[in-house]
């Protein structure tokens, strides 16, 4: 068994002492109490020694509580301040009135009488002021009471007492030989050569450090981080908008149509107020009605202008990408959004009203269909997903369309967005004459198939563990 030469001896001491404190062996071993105690902490782990931690509390008066035990408690000069009786108006003059009075009541010293103060007798000695002459000693209501008081403090002291074990007694008779050791090497001492006379301390390399917990970024945020970093690696521009958008722009301008069940009450957070429709509206309202001046149908019937007025909370980024486009119609434009969108579901482990969605958009005159698929593998490429697989989807605002698929062990092939080219119902509106590749997907999904998680609501809780055991790095990715 190794053992330090600190620990040694400790040990030898143990033997003559039995049980000693780590005071009094400090002056034996010429070190500090704390360094003896941690000397018996590690002849304890190895079964040598038994190391006993006591605490005490004690009551210690606080300057208020020193003060009134030279001077007398508030109730009792308040007593004093006056004879048999005083009015209540004369006694509120005392600097003390205010809770000396009560407790004079409290204590059954006085009584008041047609708006006197009369004293009852004499005021013996209270067990709150025979409390505060020896706290430790009094009774469990009286230290309630000089606590709530602050006329005392509670002091907690600590104190180490160290055994022997049969175990320890037994190997310190077997024989112990004390050697200097010594734990660090210098420069002069390599080079010299006298290390190799020098007897160096032993390190348990197996054994696991005390963790240290700094601060990090929430895991989810992190990921975030590093969707963002990955696409502006990438050549993309973020974009950023008001989770408060208008109808207009959420639905109508995305060629949904009016009377879509996904823009009623029980889908779609409504608020007070319009929003005012942008120049050119009537080229959407033309798309919607006949289809304007593409070979499009449109959905047909009246399209109103008042609905497309109304306030809601963004359901989708989209109409961030939209909004870009109808701004900057000509190419090139690559460009994406990370924000917080809103849909009315009910909280299970799957679903919440708000979450992160990834919004990509590519506008330029030669990008096809291929191009996107491109794009979407790089990205969940970086991302860690090495294999990824599309099949085809459907959108309302895509054609054609597609869902990437990623590999994942235990769970097989995993849905992770929707992506395709926006229909020219959505483009030709603003002027735009070239294809527009667009994709988005759901933040969360992804950081839960990262993470391993089950529940979604996790991804929103600040759950300290959880925070400091999530590994900084995934797979050489941070």
């Amino acid at each position: 068994m190794q053992l330090t030469l600190n620990e040694k001896r400790l040990l030898l001491e143990l033997v003559k002492k039995e049980t000693t404190t780590p005071e009094e062996m400090g002056t034996i071993l010429d070190r500090p109490a704390d360094s003896v105690v941690q000397y018996g902490g590690l002849l304890s782990q190895k079964g040598l020694a038994k190391v006993e931690r006591t605490v005490t509390t004690t009551l210690i008066l606080t300057g208020e509580g020193s003060l009134y035990l030279k001077e007398g408690l508030p109730e009792r000069q308040l007593y004093n301040s006056f004879s048999a009786s005083t009015s209540i108006a004369d006694l509120n003059s005392h600097p003390h009135a205010k809770i000396g009075l009560g407790w004079m009541k409290r204590l059954g010293w006085v009584k008041i009488e047609a708006g006197k103060v009369v004293k009852t007798g004499d005021a013996a000695t209270s067990a709150i002021e025979a409390g505060l002459k020896n706290p430790d000693t009094a009774p469990a209501d009286v230290k309630k009471d000089l606590l709530k008081r602050g006329l005392v403090t509670e002091e907690e002291s600590v104190r180490y007492t160290i055994s022997i074990t049969d175990e320890g007694r037994k190997l310190a008779s077997s024989g112990i030989t004390l050697t200097g050791e010594t734990g660090t090497l210098t420069a002069g001492q390599i080079s010299s050569g006298a290390w190799k006379d020098l007897s160096l301390r032993r390190y348990d390399i197996t054994k696991r450090p005390r963790p240290l917990w700094p601060g990090k970024i929430h895991p989810y945020q992190r990921m975030i981080d590093e969707m963002r970093r990955i696409l502006l690696d990438m050549g993309f521009t973020e974009l950023h908008g008001s989770i408060i958008q208008g109808a207009f722009w959420n639905f109508d301008a995305l060629f949904q149509p009016q009377d879509h069940p996904a823009r009623e009450m029980q889908d779609t957070f409504h608020l007070a107020g319009e929003q005012p429709l942008p120049k050119g509206w009537e080229k959407v309202r033309n798309m919607h009605e006949s289809g304007g001046e593409t070979s499009s149908t449109g959905w047909g019937g009246n399209w109103d202008p008042e609905k497309a007025k109304a306030t809601v909370l963004r359901t989708h980024t989209t109409s961030l990408s939209i909004q870009h486009l109808a701004a900057h119609p000509e190419p090139p434009v690559k460009a994406f959004c990370i924000g917080r969108v809103y849909r009315r579901e009910a909280i299970d482990p799957t679903h919440l009203p708000e979450f992160e969605q990834l919004e990509g958009i590519v506008m330029d005159t030669h990008v096809n269909f291929r191009n996107l698929l491109g794009y979407l593998k790089e990205f969940y490429g970086r991302m860690g997903f090495e294999s990824v697989r599309f099949r085809p989807g459907y959108f309302p605002y895509t054609e054609p369309s597609v869902e990437p698929e990623v590999f994942i062990d235990d769970l097989g092939w995993v849905e992770l967005g929707g992506a395709g080219i926006f229909r020219e119902e959505v483009t030709s509106p603003w002027g735009i004459t070239c294809p527009v590749l667009a994709w988005g997907l759901g933040v969360s999904r992804v950081a839960m198939l990262r993470m391993g998680l089950t529940d979604l609501r996790e991804l929103y809780q600040s759950d300290i563990d959880w925070i400091r055991n999530t590994p900084v790095i995934h797979g050489g990715r941070c």
